[in-house]
């Protein structure tokens, strides 16, 4: 479908890919992986003509539409959600005005037998067909959907987008992005705004109904359930391999063995090459044998091995001054902002040394209550911290309040105590502040750099309660394992607020889910959270009533819903089911609907002198007819099928 072939890309005249060449087809769901700068932004937006090649084609046929995420873009601040949406479906709109004008030519029309009168019908039969396949009679539900799904209410549909965060707005362009439903679909870093509920939703979509996916995240578990393909930039040059993403990394793993040996026997090689040409340069006797293996030298064609990965470093936090027993202790502690309650009556305890996480969908009151923990405003109810705890708090601000005179280096050096002074090179390193990245200021570093120093300085800390909101936004895979192995490593308290599921498997041992105003607790990890809920898109839980009234807020009371018995996977595609039986019953009352008009139409026309002897018109009238009973059978047998769908 896309063919990329001999790219290459320099920035000043250094190379960032070359020789670059690979087919996107159809249907292949890519996950275009590599280290931070080795160039995934960049070959997505030469992929969609925004940025040009220093040589090299990409291919791509002239009917092939693309659409592309980029990690930061500017947005528009003059509709509300739902207007901006709806810009979607122009295409839409415009054939709809299109049809509408010529349903009223005809209907205002009596030469029945003109040519160009045949030709309107033609023409009209024609675009209402397009129009239909289209889906113009249901965008307004799939719009509805897909916002929702992505986390907004209806509420939300009317409210200028100028009223929402960056990342919320960010959700918009995403909605606007799927409804489109391009050929090709290029997303950089879309997770990163999202929820867990919210990459759910995404997963399944992409699964289940994008056509062809390139995406570039570091969200291990988001791109191990969308991506069938992985192709890897490294070293200036791409690896592709037809697996996913775990899968990727074994037989990565096997090929850098391979890279390291070659490596090493070329290495050989030319040492001993080398060797020979200094010991008999200056012999007569030896001169032939000599410029022969210079000349074998010259020709030899270097061998690299792809940058190594050292997420194998280990960064251990300063022993945990020891706290309490109970670091948290909240009773009934509620809060609301006027007359909008973000929770009311929490009741939770923390124990010292646990590690918790805080999920539930944005705005749900999940930083809401990590304020109030550090005391940052005001609530209801007690909360109560034990003895001697001391907060090292990590949230998005907490890079602002960097010294930006200072360098990388300097910045750690400052707090580093002991040994870990001796590893600050290698620790920056993990981070992506190796080499001359650790001289840079800190006035110049772009956001996501200051946010991965600010990480750094707070687990240099000595601290026995971590509060971390949404850390793993700005790492990469490497840096997201050496932050998760030193937290599991961490002998104080933690109190993790994020969507990364990958990152909190194995490193959380209770989970508190925020929703409906109120706050449950739930034991165990983050899959045996999801587990229990057995569902495919949290979002239902907020939809639910019983979800809402039921049972002590922290009690552990799970929803039932109406598949709970069903597995994950049975779920999911129960649902995928579902979708296409309420397409099905909707395209066909949409047929049914635009052939009964057509039906109208061809009968005012036979009820005229002129078109009651006009047998053409009588055979139309008949295949219209003969049309609509196929329709209605279609629609009787999908709505049959999709109520024993809902009921089984």
């Amino acid at each position: 479908m896309i063919s990329i072939e001999q790219l290459k890309v320099e920035f000043n005249a250094v190379p960032l890919f070359r020789d670059v060449s690979y087919v996107i087809n159809a249907k292949d769901r890519i996950a275009l992986v590599g280290k931070n700068g080795a160039g995934k932004s960049t070959m997505l937006k030469i992929i969609a003509g925004l940025q040009s090649p220093t040589s090299g084609v990409v291919a791509i046929p002239r009917e092939v539409t693309i659409g592309y995420l980029p990690q930061v873009m500017v947005l528009s601040d003059h509709r509300t959600v739902l207007e901006e949406a709806q810009l979607a479906f122009e295409h839409i709109f415009a054939l709809q005005a299109s049809l509408e004008k010529m349903n009223q030519e005809l209907a205002e029309r009596t030469d029945y037998e003109s040519e160009s009168y045949h030709e309107l019908i033609d023409r009209f039969t024609r675009d209402n067909d397009r129009f239909l396949m289209m889906g113009g009679t249901h965008f307004h539900a799939e719009i509805e959907r897909t916002l929702m799904g992505l986390g907004f209410v209806r509420e939300d549909f009317g409210r200028p987008t100028r009223e929402f965060s960056g990342g919320w707005r960010m959700r918009i362009e995403l909605a606007k992005l799927l409804l489109r439903n391009p050929d090709v679909l290029l997303l950089d870093e879309p997770t990163n705004h999202l929820d867990i509920e919210s990459i759910q939703w995404l997963e399944n979509f992409l699964s289940t109904r994008a056509n062809a996916v390139v995406l570039v995240s570091h969200d291990r578990a988001f791109i191990n359930n969308v991506t069938n393909r992985t192709v890897e930039i490294s070293c200036g040059r791409i690896y592709d391999y037809k697996v996913k993403y775990d899968k990727f990394v074994e037989l990565r793993k096997e090929r850098r063995e391979q890279q390291q040996r070659a490596y090493e026997n070329q290495q050989k090689q030319i040492q001993d090459t080398e060797d020979f040409i200094e010991r008999f340069r200056y012999k007569a006797t030896k001169a032939v044998q000599v410029q022969s293996r210079i000349k074998q030298l010259e020709k030899i064609e270097r061998l690299e091995v792809d940058e190594e990965d050292n997420s194998a470093l280990r960064l251990k936090f300063p022993p945990a001054p020891r706290s309490g027993s109970y670091p948290v202790i909240c009773e009934q502690v509620g809060k609301k902002y006027g007359g909008q309650v973000v929770f009311s009556h929490v009741d939770l305890t923390i124990h010292r040394g646990e590690k918790i996480a805080f999920v539930g969908k944005n705005g749900a009151g999940k930083s809401t209550l990590v304020k109030c923990i550090m005391q940052e405003i005001e609530h209801s109810g007690n909360l109560t911290l034990g003895h001697n705890v001391k907060i090292g708090y990590f949230a998005q601000n907490q890079a602002q309040l960097l010294d930006e005179d200072l360098t990388v280096f300097d910045t750690i050096d400052r707090v580093a105590t002991g040994d870990i002074r001796t590893k600050i090179r290698d620790i920056l390193g993990a981070f992506m502040f190796g080499g001359e990245a650790s001289e840079k200021k800190v006035k110049v570093l772009s956001g996501g750099e200051r946010s991965r120093l600010a990480m750094i300085r707070l687990l240099l800390e000595p601290v026995n309660l971590l509060i971390l909101d949404e850390p793993t936004n700005h790492l990469d895979m490497r840096s997201k394992d050496v932050l998760k192995d030193a937290i599991r490593a961490f002998d104080g308290t933690v109190i993790v607020v994020s969507h990364d599921r990958d990152f909190l498997d194995g490193l959380v041992d209770k989970v508190y889910e925020f929703g409906g105003g109120q706050v449950r607790e739930h034991l165990g990890g983050i899959y045996d959270f999801l587990r229990k809920k057995q569902i495919d898109n949290l979002n239902e839980l907020h939809r639910s009533p019983t979800a809402a009234s039921s049972g002590n807020p922290v009690a552990g009371e799970e929803t039932k819903a109406s598949a709970g018995k069903l597995s994950y996977e049975a779920r999911k595609e129960w649902q995928k089911k579902l979708k296409k039986l309420e397409k099905a019953v909707a395209d066909c009352e949409a047929g049914i609907e635009q052939t009964e008009s057509a039906i109208a139409i061809l009968e005012a026309q036979m009820a005229t002198p002129e078109g009651a002897s006009d047998m053409s018109l009588f055979e139309r009238h008949q295949k219209l007819r003969q049309q609509l009973d196929k329709l209605v059978e279609a629609w009787e047998a999908a709505s049959l099928e999709l109520d024993e769908a809902k009921e089984s």
